[in-house]
């Protein structure tokens, strides 16, 4: 409960990237640089996929997903990276939170599902266009987007029963680690459901994608030849390097005991997976991807110039 001499907070600070004024205008210049080619190149993509007939397959109908959930991502987090202080309102917040929590769930959910789909193109090719049909690949990408909304939904709600009278400044955005530690209400049942989800979301996603490559590496091995061997692993090492990338980010911010919260390393961790993976998942498939290189050109004809 709050005391009666408590004032609450109906808005919050966003503490800039930088305590240092003179590093303030450059590193507005890098951050706006990284979300503008982050933004531009998962367009790029989602148009590459959608008109192009030749990308329309499973794999890279996932990864217009994933463009998608990148674009949200850096959309909510721009706020946080580009200013000094930026005061939000507690509905603000909670929103941001949403948003959030729910393309970051969705890209961990979604990378296990095309980690999935590479086993099934790799390990059993005779039977991949029947089992990855449109619609299995639809009902998979609306399971993703839904249960992860579910997911965000559930974290926000829970955020919404705790009472914030100061201190009313966070590092650097809405998010789970930092707001409950702001709280002057108990924030145990967010604890054991911030828990629960790491496990859920975290552990399980990770261990499933670590099975389906198990498995992909073991049948590239048993390949007699070479060109086989590395076309096998070509189409996998992209997105192999998506989530080497991601998880070692997000492993980092949220797979942490609150108790050795530091806002320094929150600051370097929201960067990584807000900005920088954003920037680097449409690279990454463009320069490793034949497919997608090819479609570019046709796209942009000046490009193969």
């Amino acid at each position: 409960m709050v005391s009666s001499n408590e004032t609450m907070v109906t808005e919050f600070v966003l503490e800039g990237f930088s305590d240092h004024p003179s590093l303030q205008l450059l590193l507005i210049g890098c951050f706006v640089t990284l979300y503008t080619m982050a933004l531009l190149g998962n367009i790029v993509i989602i148009a590459l996929v959608t008109s192009n007939t030749g990308l329309h397959s499973p794999m890279y109908f996932f990864l217009c997903n994933l463009a998608t959930m990148d674009i949200v991502c850096i959309s909510k987090a721009l706020v946080g990276l580009i200013s000094d202080e930026n005061t939000i309102s507690f509905k603000g917040c909670l929103a941001q939170l949403f948003f959030l929590v729910w393309s970051r769930s969705s890209e961990l959910l979604l990378l296990t599902v095309m980690a999935y789909d590479r086993y099934m193109a790799i390990c059993h090719p005779l039977h991949y266009s029947s089992r990855m049909s449109p619609h299995l690949c639809g009902a998979l990408a609306m399971g993703v987007w839904s249960i992860c909304a579910l997911n965000a939904s559930l974290h926000t709600g829970l955020m919404t029963r705790l009472s914030f009278c100061g201190p009313e400044v966070i590092t650097h955005f809405c998010e789970i680690p930092p707001l409950p530690l702001l709280s002057c209400s108990p924030t145990y049942i967010n604890t054991i459901m911030t828990l629960v989800a790491d496990a859920l979301y975290g552990g399980i996603n990770l261990i499933l994608t670590l099975l389906s490559y198990g498995f992909i590496i073991a049948s590239i091995l048993r390949m007699h030849s070479a060109e086989g061997k590395r076309k096998a692993f070509s189409t996998c090492s992209s997105h192999l390097i998506l989530v080497c990338v991601f998880y070692s980010s997000v492993f980092c911010a949220y797979i942490s005991p609150a108790s050795s919260y530091s806002p320094e390393r929150s600051k370097v961790t929201s960067v990584l997976y807000s900005v920088l993976s954003p920037t680097l998942n449409p690279l990454i498939y463009t320069l490793r991807n034949k497919d997608v290189k090819l479609a570019l050109r046709r796209l942009l004809p000046s490009f193969s110039h």
